[in-house]
């Protein structure tokens, strides 16, 4: 493994870059980008499991942290920005077709929780990626709308947001909230109690997956445009390259995984396409459990060798 480092626009992102086996330079390889969830990074299930995995496998892989987060550059910091997001996917293609041992006819892209959402989106409108596999995808505009799941909760939290920009135009300081509680007390003081909470604390807040590039912070203000945004928009005319999801089959939560991984397999337009329900496993049991990851990769890896011509 190395890290690397490509542009988007005029920022430097950082990435990853991980190899089979017994590599040679001197031939050429299948490459699959590989997304971290919302307010994760490249050190965590994107690049140790499943890109670490997938290299095991003889894929080059390729884990960036996102515009804005982790190692990666962008301003302003913290943002959570859709279009950005699914930038970077396109970019982490430019980046890769540079690459001599790269087969830029046959890359394609995996990506975890909100970045599967991401994933989807981009290729869309990236055909240079040849297959397509999620994990646990959510659609991250969905669930800016549904917030607290209250009457208008998207118009309140777009009236939140636009109070705030309008107290940073005067001269306010940037106001940076959580995407979770930063600890299970913390969690049971606010009343949180779904399955997905629970585990995300777990996971981001304790050594199990804490890392120094995910401090669990969001720019409150950038927010706007997720709210109107649908990562599955246009699947049905747009997204026909081969697909496989993994859902998990255990108890659905709060981030609504399980039920965007049919709503996608049912909008997407691919002729080849495949759901995988990990029996038992939760949206964070596919994260890192030994268990529940191996049976996704089960499935994810020939699909990939297939898609890929390997």
């Amino acid at each position: 493994m190395k890290t690397v480092t490509f542009k988007n626009r005029t920022w430097d992102m950082v990435a990853d870059l991980r190899f089979p086996r017994d590599f040679d330079e001197k031939k050429t390889y299948p490459a699959i980008v590989c997304g971290h969830p919302i307010s994760s990074c490249k050190e965590q299930t994107s690049g140790a499991i499943y890109g670490e995995k997938l290299a095991e496998q003889g894929f080059i892989t390729l884990a960036f942290d996102a515009s804005t987060q982790g190692a990666s550059g962008g301003e302003p910091r913290f943002s959570e920005d859709p279009a950005t997001r699914v930038e970077d996917y396109r970019c982490a293609v430019d980046y890769l077709v540079t690459l001599p041992y790269v087969d830029e006819n046959r890359i394609g892209v995996l990506g975890i929780c909100g970045g599967g959402g991401y994933a989807v989106n981009a290729a869309m409108t990236e055909r240079r990626f040849k297959a397509v596999g999620t994990v646990v995808a959510a659609n991250y505009g969905r669930l800016m709308r549904e917030g607290d799941m209250t009457p208008d909760a998207a118009l309140k939290t777009l009236d939140a947001i636009a109070q705030q920009r309008t107290a940073e135009a005067r001269g306010a300081e940037p106001m940076l909230t959580t995407y979770i509680p930063n600890s299970q007390q913390e969690r049971e003081q606010a009343g949180l109690s779904n399955v997905d909470i629970v585990e995300a604390v777990d996971y981001y807040k304790t050594p199990r997956g804490q890392q120094p590039g995910s401090p669990n912070k969001l720019r409150f203000s950038s927010l706007a445009p997720a709210v109107g945004w649908d990562a599955f928009f246009l699947a049905e005319h747009l997204l026909t390259q081969p697909l496989h999801i993994v859902i998990g089959g255990g108890e659905p939560g709060a981030f609504g995984s399980y039920r965007d991984g049919f709503e996608l397999f049912s909008r997407a337009r691919s002729s080849q396409k495949t759901l995988q329900v990990v029996d038992g496993a939760t949206h964070y049991d596919l994260y890192d459990k030994p268990e529940p990851t191996s049976q996704a990769l089960a499935q994810l890896v020939p699909f990939f060798r297939k898609h890929l011509n390997m």
